[in-house]
């Protein structure tokens, strides 16, 4: 899948494979035109990416080719033990959680999942957690406060489940007891926005000493698509909406709503997704390095001081 303004670099990279296809079949000597045709090939790729506007990114962010929650976790770890269910009305597919080890250290790991075909976002229900996905969520983080264990979310959500079924569940107060129980878990909570962090729905898993994003990710009350429709009644203004949301990775660091950006390969996580992997595992153990130094008494003080700072007029 391109995107249209990965296309006149995708157009520069098929010239290049033919040209080096058409030099190895006539054995002819194009050293000089690849290299020069691969730096400008860089030097594009540089200048788009730099260069994104905040709809350009929320485009990136929802990539189909772009690394989720699984995706993450079975490359940084192996032994992952996945764990099922709510304990009060199923499991949700939507989100997925349980221990596994970085490096030495064990780690409880919970995510929003999203599927890769027609079949497996029907299953995942599109990365939307239903009540039942927080509550397992939040069941698993008591696990892990049990035992001891640093927790690391996942976030990549369009949102939570807003269906009638969802609602009559109990959406609001699952998702308000997680933000409730999230502030006071003893032990280092890392939150990390891999794709999309809409609303209620990202916020949810989102209480953390440390909340991070990736480079081309989107954190924001509500969508562009969505905040257009509120406004002109129709999707045709959501770069409009986009721009006036502020919801990017950067704009989320100069408002000191997050600790952090995660930088991404060239051209996005999903260019080189093992490369964003082994960005990921040194940024997971880097942060809980740091935060392992603090009791949990510190690291609880600092957690509520932060989001109560959050939208302050000073």
């Amino acid at each position: 899948m391109l995107l249209d303004f990965e296309k006149p670099i995708a157009e520069l990279e098929e010239k290049l494979s033919s040209m080096k296809q058409l030099a190895d079949e006539n054995k002819v000597d194009v050293t000089e035109a690849v290299k020069s045709l691969e730096e400008k090939i860089n030097s594009l790729k540089k200048e788009t990416f730099n260069n994104l506007t905040r709809w350009q990114r929320v485009q990136l962010s929802r990539h189909a080719d772009r690394p989720y929650t699984l995706d993450y976790i079975y490359a940084i770890t192996n032994d992952f033990i996945e764990l099922h269910g709510d304990r009060q009305v199923k499991d949700d597919k939507a989100m997925v959680g349980g221990f596994a080890t970085i490096g030495k250290q064990t780690f409880m790991l919970i995510g929003q999942q999203k599927g890769r075909n027609t079949k497996q976002r029907q299953m995942r229900n599109f990365g939307m957690a239903n009540p039942e996905g927080y509550r397992k969520a939040l069941r698993l983080m008591k696990l892990a406060e049990k035992f001891d264990k640093p927790i690391v979310t996942f976030i990549d959500t369009p949102g939570a489940y807003p269906g009638l079924e969802a609602e009559e569940r109990g959406q609001a107060e699952a998702i308000a007891r997680n933000l409730k129980e999230m502030f006071t878990l003893k032990v280092p909570v890392i939150c990390i926005v891999i794709g999309e962090g809409a609303s209620g729905g990202a916020l949810g898993i989102a209480i953390g000493d440390r909340v991070l994003m990736l480079e081309n990710t989107w954190y924001s009350v509500i969508s562009p698509e969505n905040c257009s429709t509120i406004l002109w009644r129709n999707w045709d203004h959501k770069e409009a909406a986009a721009e006036a949301l502020k919801l990017t990775a950067r704009d989320m660091l100069n408002f000191k709503l997050i600790d952090g950006i995660v930088k991404e390969p060239l051209g996005g996580a999903h260019m080189d997704p093992q490369a964003m992997y082994g960005i990921m595992k040194r940024e997971i153990q880097k942060q809980y390095k740091e935060l392992i130094k603090l009791t949990a008494e510190e690291r609880i003080s600092q957690r509520i001081e932060k989001f109560s700072a959050m939208g302050e007029l000073k």
